[in-house]
This record gives structure tokens, C-alpha cells and sequence, in this order.
């Protein structure tokens, strides 16, 4: 009775015992598999999502830069082309409509008018009025110093800055006079236009094509350098566009066999668990 008694508990623990045994063994299992495979995606979510804020801050601050830069390149194209008006109206258009032609001229008279011109509605100055002969056709005709002085229909050589001092004013003709009548008699080259100015030669011409084209060389650059800078940009943008695709494309490649290992791990893992059963 004795030994039937004693053996008996011990066959009644028996099953229990190995029931949990089984039941912590699977536990262990289920927990390694959990932890090998969940912290790999939760640090990477991590580190893209910092990468992502790193990411996003720096598209913002060279989206600002870059809009400045377009803005910039817009800006200087715009004045290029008020240059190009302005240019255009005050030298261009002048020296277009200029039609004057090498000619030979003879000094014949220099005299100073007794009464004064006007001077910028400030002050009156003297004029300085010089007469010469043309070689070709023996005309009498009126010199002048450049074109601007015929385009404004006065008949003076030289005008005095305008000044309050009329001595000053006085003295300084008189100078011009003295050293243009040391050389009278003498050849001069000068330009002619018959056609336009019958009356009038200039002695140089102040419209020229070397003035023009060095007027319209600044416009140019401007122009140049705005169209140059939003080029830069949009391919700055464009390189950027398409590297950030490509990165993309990558690190999606890289998700997909993270998943898949992990997919292929978790499979072989239960065939090996319930393989031993």
C-alpha cells in the first residue's frame, strides 16, 4: 500500500511537468524570433526618419537659395533689357541716322558773337561762331564740333560751361578763338553730310560704331549673365530631381530584401520548430 501510494504522485506530476517545459521552450522560441527580426526595421524607420527631417531641411534651404538665384537671374535680365532701350534711344539710333562723310575743309572766319546764348536757362555764355570752305565744292559752311550742337539747330563752335563769372566766360572764347585763328588758311578734316546739313560740318563725329557697340557690350553681359544663372538652377534642379529618384529606387530595392530576408528567416525558423515534433 505504501510504495502504491508513493509512486502514484509521481506519475501524476510527470505530465504536467513536461507540458511546461514544451510551453516555455516555444516561448523562448517565439521570442527570439520577434527580436531577431523587429529591431532592424524599427531603427531603420529611425534613421529614416532623421534622415528624412535632414532631407527636408536641406530641400527647404536650397529651395530658398534657389529661388533667389532665379529670382536674381530674372531681375538682371530685366534690367539688360531697360539698358538695351536706353542704350538704343541715346547711341544707337543716333549713330544709325548719322550720315556723315569725310570731307576737307579750308579755316576761313572765327568771330564771337556780341550777344550771348542761353546756357541751360541759368546764365548766358559766348558763342563762338567758325566759318570754313569746303576743297570739293568751294561752299562756305558753318563748322561745329560734333553732331549734338547741329541736331539742336545752333550755329556756335564752342560754348563756354555755364557759369555766373562773365569775365571767366568771356576769356576762355576769346582763348578758343586765338588758338583757331593761328590756323587759319590751313586744311582741316572734317565730315559732311549734303544731303541732311547742307550748311553745317563737324569737325569729329561723336556717334560712332566703336561708342555703340561698347554701349550695347554691357546690356549683353547682363543679359548674358541672368540667362547663365537660371540655366545653372533649373540643372541644379534637374540633377538634384533625378539623383533623389535614383536613391529612391535604391532604398526601396533595399526595404524589399530586408522584407524578403526577414520573410524567408521567420519560414525557416517554424520548419525547424516543427520539424523536431
Amino acid at each position: 500500500m505504501f510504495l502504491n501510494s508513493s509512486s502514484s504522485p509521481r506519475r501524476s506530476f510527470s505530465i504536467p511537468i513536461s507540458i511546461n517545459l514544451h510551453g516555455a521552450c516555444r516561448r523562448q522560441t517565439r521570442e527570439l524570433v520577434h527580436t531577431a527580426g523587429t529591431p532592424e526595421p524599427n531603427c531603420g524607420r529611425k534613421a529614416d526618419g532623421r534622415g528624412g527631417q535632414e532631407a527636408r531641411t536641406q530641400m527647404l534651404e536650397s529651395s530658398v537659395g534657389e529661388d533667389r538665384a532665379i529670382l536674381l537671374g530674372f531681375t538682371m535680365m530685366a534690367f539688360s533689357v531697360l539698358m538695351f532701350f536706353v542704350v538704343g534711344i541715346t547711341t544707337v539710333k543716333p549713330y544709325v541716322n548719322s550720315c556723315w562723310e569725310k570731307a576737307s575743309c579750308v579755316l576761313w572766319k572765327t568771330h564771337i558773337l556780341e550777344e550771348w546764348v542761353d546756357c541751360k536757362g541759368v546764365s548766358t555764355a559766348p558763342c563762338l561762331k567758325v566759318q570754313v570752305n569746303l576743297s570739293d565744292s568751294n561752299q562756305e559752311t558753318f563748322l561745329h564740333f560734333d553732331e549734338e550742337p547741329v541736331l539742336l539747330g545752333s550755329e556756335c563752335f564752342y560754348i563756354p560751361k555755364c557759369q555766373m563769372d562773365k569775365e571767366s566766360l568771356q576769356d576762355e572764347a576769346q582763348l578758343v578763338q586765338n588758338s583757331l585763328q593761328s590756323k587759319l588758311g590751313s586744311n582741316l578734316s572734317c565730315f559732311s553730310n549734303n544731303d541732311t546739313h547742307p550748311n553745317h560740318v563737324i569737325y569729329t563725329r561723336k556717334y560712332t560704331f566703336r561708342r555703340a557697340l561698347f554701349g550695347l557690350m554691357w546690356p549683353c553681359v547682363m543679359l548674358g549673365g541672368g540667362a547663365l544663372l537660371v540655366g545653372l538652377v533649373k540643372l541644379t534642379q534637374c540633377l538634384a530631381h533625378a539623383s533623389s529618384e535614383m536613391s529612391t529606387e535604391a532604398t526601396g530595392g533595399r526595404l524589399t530584401s530586408r522584407y524578403t530576408q526577414g520573410k524567408l528567416y521567420r519560414l525557416l525558423q517554424r520548419s525547424s520548430l516543427q520539424s523536431p515534433s
